[in-house]
């Protein structure tokens, strides 16, 4: 599908910031998404809800993430991709002021919603790169631009915990709304207005249709293990998605412009992409989920270390890290080799990752190590996903793709907190007079993650050749940039 412009672009005059500004708009965002993970265990006492409703505080989040990730992009490549994204950051300042002013659990839950829908910052800051930025500085970055997503989840887990042991817990929305309103500044000042937009009118029907698809499959996959995987309501919501997605498709294939571009993501580097991202979601949350956890885990367990939660939050802290360091690493290896062999060897780091903490549960140093080598992995998948689905759409599509991208990782971040509830629930024993689970019920999660390491390997390999080394693969690299040049040229 061609793309078309509506007026010329400006050269900003702080070109030099527009990507640190984006990366930093969206390790923001990431963050949000798990803010209130240490929190969970004291919002009943805190709040006066109910377990049950203090779960929906990141449920909501991967609702509304999943469902406005590809709206909005595709909104930004038809309508203007800064203007779209200074919306997702105010829409993220206000949750986070919501949720600051309130211990309502009903107010909370709604600021969440809103902090969730911010989420598709990270493909609208991918697509601004790569139509703003000359060819030799797109793929480092945008790896640095989706290595967000990995960075500020393992970086939001300690400052989360930190702020939980010394400070009022409202202090961490007082201070994400502050992070948003920088966010909102930096962007007017800095990021310029992308001049690439892809014709055709906004598919409302299209739209509704994939909302309540992924709705209602994300309350199923999310709420299962609290509903019961055989409940009327679970299979329910399974068997209406599957109906929902049917017609959507249908309906999808014969308008002529379409929310979701099924012949474009149907063909094989797409799709197989966005397969691998879902897998890669999967095990790179498994790492988030069980790490903290199990460190705390009292002594009497036999494998807990009785760790405060601050030290389990800082657990994933040198993998947060080391997410930044790899993440212009990535981008050469995808430079020199293909996005392609980036990803298989992102694939290959994770699943030795969780082989090195399957074999080194009792001690917090190599537990550390363990996920740390996971983040590794992730991070250079993180970089690889984006550049693998740039080279497969048109550039006028470029948000909207990224954004379902991002979406399957949402997914597969959403299988994988329910498939690790039901593992930690179902393998249980009593030690020290509570009901803790099994160590074989962490090393069973291991191995799960693993597989789906080892899974997005088998797709990876599966997807087109990489581009060819050399003087041909520049050429296609600067043939890419070309493009977008001419169309701005062409206003």
């Amino acid at each position: 599908m061609p793309s078309a412009i509506s007026a010329p672009g400006r050269p900003s005059p702080h070109a030099r910031l527009v990507v640190p500004v984006l990366a930093f708009c969206g390790m923001v965002v990431a963050v949000m998404q798990t803010l209130v993970v240490p929190l969970l265990p004291h919002v009943p006492a805190l709040t006066g809800a109910s377990p049950g409703a203090a779960g929906w505080l990141v449920t909501i989040t991967l609702l509304t993430g999943a469902v406005f990730t590809p709206v909005l992009g595709r909104v930004g490549d038809m309508y203007g991709k800064r203007r779209v994204l200074l919306a997702s950051l105010g829409v993220l300042t206000a949750g986070s002021v919501l949720c600051a002013v309130s211990s309502d659990i009903g107010v909370l839950i709604t600021g969440r919603a809103l902090q969730g829908a911010a989420l598709a910052v990270i493909p609208l800051g991918i697509s601004i790169i790569r139509d703003e930025l000359p060819a030799e500085r797109v793929l480092p970055s945008i790896a640095l631009m989706s290595s967000t997503l990995g960075i500020g989840a393992a970086i939001g887990l300690p400052v989360a915990a930190v702020v939980m042991e010394n400070f009022d817990w409202h202090t961490m929305f007082w201070a994400s709304a502050a992070l948003g309103l920088v966010d909102l500044l930096l962007v007017l000042r800095i990021v310029p207005e992308s001049p690439v937009r892809s014709p055709g009118r906004f598919d409302l029907p299209g739209t509704l249709g994939l909302t309540g698809l992924l709705v209602g499959l994300l309350l199923a996959i999310t709420r299962g293990a609290d509903w019961g995987w055989t409940s009327g309501r679970t299979l329910g919501l399974f068997g209406a998605s599957v109906l929902l997605g049917l017609l959507w498709g249908r309906y999808e294939l014969r308008t002529r412009s379409p929310m979701v571009d099924l012949r474009v993501s149907a063909r094989p580097a797409v799709l197989l992409t966005n397969v691998a991202a879902l897998l890669i979601g999967f095990a790179f949350y498994a790492n988030s989920l069980v790490t903290g956890q199990m460190v705390q885990e009292p002594t009497s367990t036999g494998y807990g270390l009785g760790a405060s939660i601050v030290v389990s939050g800082l657990c994933l802290l040198p993998g947060g890290l080391a997410m930044v360091a790899l993440s212009p690493v990535s981008a050469r290896i995808s430079a020199a080799y293909g996005p392609r062999t980036a990803l298989a060897l992102a694939s290959v780091v994770m699943a030795v990752g969780y082989v090195v903490r399957f074999y080194t549960s009792h001690s917090l140093w190599l537990i550390v190590a363990g996920a740390t080598v996971v983040s590794s992995g992730t991070a250079i998948a993180y970089s690889a996903l984006p550049a693998l689905v740039m080279r497969a759409v048109p550039v006028g599509e470029t948000a909207a793709a990224n954004g379902l991208n991002t979406l399957m990782r949402s997914v597969g971040q959403a299988c994988c907190s329910a498939v690790v509830a039901a593992v930690l629930a179902h393998l249980t024993f009593t030690a020290g007079g509570r009901t803790a689970p099994t160590l074989h019920a962490y090393l069973l999660i291991f191995l799960i993650a693993g597989g789906a390491a080892l899974a997005a390997l088998v797709a990876t390999l599966f997807l087109p050749s990489d581009r060819p080394r050399g003087r041909e693969a520049r050429e296609g690299t600067v043939a890419v940039s070309a493009s977008v040049t001419a169309a701005r040229e062409s206003a």
